[in-house]
């Protein structure tokens, strides 16, 4: 099927209705991540629908979504049989506590996950810093039941990102971020993360030999007293789309098997086709005690998390009410029904992306047209991508100047949706982007970069 890749704006009759959804927006709404007083002063975009790879503006300019509305969508936007899921299941019931009753959706969607993961229980939450956060708790919890209470100390990454709730703050190193909070953070034992430059990650540098001997030195000296390893496999997504080398996954889990740590893999961002493989663990042949998954879990329909499991973990948690091992931790919207059906349909469609060699062609051109910017874009250009996380680092400027903000707005002159990180652009589109699509996007990039110097 033909897809259309024209930006230029539909003919309107409700070009009024823009400005008063502006206005609505300036005057209520208080944006994450957003200074708004800067918010206030820049052109502004009001989404009123999205179609396929597109999204389109309250005055019916077309947009690319080539940042896949903040790394969710997997299928497109309206997709019909996502549709078409959650249109059944309000047929049924919206939404059914999951504090103490049960659903179909919500069991089924569990198997699945077990099934994907080679884990065992399934705890649902609504996003990837809840996931993360039940992960934690979950293992601080168990090391007390099984009485080991002292191992309370955790294991992370520099450059890592794991959420805003403060557990979740205290396992990051995102300076910029999280810095105002440190007086209320707890202490991790932080661990450089090994990174590598080439695309694909098919050269190993030095720096993972670095990282395991400060892992090593950790556990040789504190590995009693530590619950977790918690790391994000393969792309460290909000650390800049830091690429990780491949099969450093394995080692890390070889020391937690070896320290009887918990392994929890943050496969948030990465899960879920995103870097070609359904899950990362599952593709590196790692079981970790643990998997937080969100983002793509819905293909960017709704708010859905799972936290992911052994048996063994979950059976230090039975007992007698009056021991108080049942784990008190729970959300209103935990396994919501129209998310848990969403769920199943996208996973059904995404594994069939992956059989039929779609997503590994889809990731192909997406290869081709980085190794294109590449040869076409000077070397002070600084470019990552695996599978479909990349980012294209604009030359380094002062950090006052806002160059990766003011580029992407300029961007949207040229009908492409990125969202900067400093002077990095994070481009991740949607899974099922087309090769035309991908050289719109291309165009789009070199002449937003000829038209503001940069070329």
């Amino acid at each position: 099927m033909k897809v259309n890749i024209d930006p230029a704006p539909e003919n309107r009759v409700d070009a009024p209705l823009g400005a008063e959804v502006d206005a609505l927006d300036l005057r209520r709404t208080w944006h994450p991540f957003t200074q708004m007083r800067e918010y206030a002063s820049l052109p502004r975009v009001q989404i009123e629908s999205g179609q396929g790879c597109w999204l389109t503006d309250v005055n019916g300019k077309r947009y690319l979504d080539a940042n896949a509305s903040i790394w969710t969508n997997v299928h497109g936007h309206q997709d019909p049989d996502l549709n078409t899921a959650i249109i059944d299941q309000l047929g049924r019931v919206a939404h059914s506590t999951y504090l103490g009753l049960g659903h179909e959706p919500g069991a089924r969607l569990a198997d699945k996950l077990c099934s994907l993961t080679g884990l065992d229980r399934v705890f649902y939450s609504d996003n990837g810093s809840n996931a993360v956060e039940i992960a934690l708790k979950l293992s601080f919890q168990y090391f007390q039941l099984i009485g080991q209470p002292k191992r309370r100390r955790v294991i992370a990454f520099s450059n890592a990102y794991h959420g805003d709730t403060f557990g979740t703050m205290s396992l990051g190193d995102c300076g910029a971020f999280h810095a105002r909070f440190d007086a209320w953070k707890f202490s991790v034992e932080r661990i450089s993360a090994p990174v590598c430059d080439e695309f694909g990650g098919e050269v190993i540098s030095s720096s993972m030999v670095e990282s395991f001997a400060a892992l090593d030195a950790v556990l040789d000296s504190l590995g009693d007293e530590v619950a977790a390893i918690i790391l994000e496999p393969w792309v460290q997504g909000a650390g800049g789309m830091l690429l990780q080398p491949r099969g450093y996954l394995r080692e890390v889990q070889a020391r937690c098997r070896k320290h009887s740590v918990h392994l929890i893999l943050d496969e948030v961002f990465v899960g879920f086709g995103r870097c070609g493989p359904l899950l990362v663990g599952s593709e590196e042949g790692v079981t970790p005690d643990f998997y937080c998954l969100a983002k793509g879990l819905t293909a960017g329909y709704l708010p859905l998390a799972a936290t992911v499991t052994s048996e063994a973990i979950y059976a230090a948690f039975l007992g007698e009410f009056g021991e108080f091992k049942a784990f008190f931790h729970g959300h209103t919207f935990t396994g919501n029904p129209l998310g848990c059906v969403v769920a199943l349909k996208s996973i059904e469609k995404l594994e069939v992306l992956i059989a039929t060699g779609q997503l590994a062609s889809t990731i192909t051109a997406f290869d081709t047209f980085y190794r294109e910017l590449r040869t076409e874009l000077p070397e002070t250009f600084k470019l990552r991508q695996r599978g479909l996380a990349s980012a294209l680092d604009l030359p380094a400027g002062d950090a006052n100047q806002r160059r990766g903000m003011h580029f992407c707005i300029a961007l949207r002159e040229n009908g492409v949706l990125l969202r900067a990180l400093g002077d990095s652009l994070l481009i991740v589109p949607p899974l099922v982007i087309s090769s035309d699509e991908i050289s719109f996007l291309k165009s789009a990039l070199l002449e937003t970069l000829r038209s503001n110097a940069y070329l």
